[in-house]
């Protein structure tokens, strides 16, 4: 197996993990109706559909660190927080998040990285 197919499977099974403990923590929700501050249990499946794929989306992507971005989603809104090392990367984010299905708006709150002289 070469680097190529050995980096693909990590990421498929990085995406399949996601996933799941996604799914898993939707089923132990409880409750089915929606109030102004708690989600319906059907709204919480689509939000945490929403963050696994945006989540998986940052893995694919070569501009943005998956590992320094977190991603919260209530409702369809996604909330991106974290450090960035550019503001390329902040604005990358926000597209990327913005183009997932099921998003109805992104509260980008990526902060760029300070450096220290």
């Amino acid at each position: 197996m070469n680097l190529k197919e050995h980096t693909m499977q990590a990421s498929q099974l990085l995406r399949i993990t996601a996933l799941s403990v996604a799914l898993g923590a939707t089923i132990v929700a409880t409750g089915c109706s929606a109030t102004p501050t708690q989600a319906s249990a059907g709204e919480v499946i689509d939000d945490t559909w929403i963050t696994t794929k945006v989540k998986a989306a940052f893995v694919e992507d070569k501009t943005v660190s998956a590992l320094n971005i977190n991603v919260e989603t209530f409702r369809g809104t996604v909330q991106l927080s974290g450090f960035a090392n550019s503001a390329a990367e902040v604005q990358r984010a926000g597209q990327i998040a913005s183009g997932i299905k099921g998003v109805k708006a992104v509260k980008n709150d990526i902060r760029l990285k300070q450096s220290v002289s």
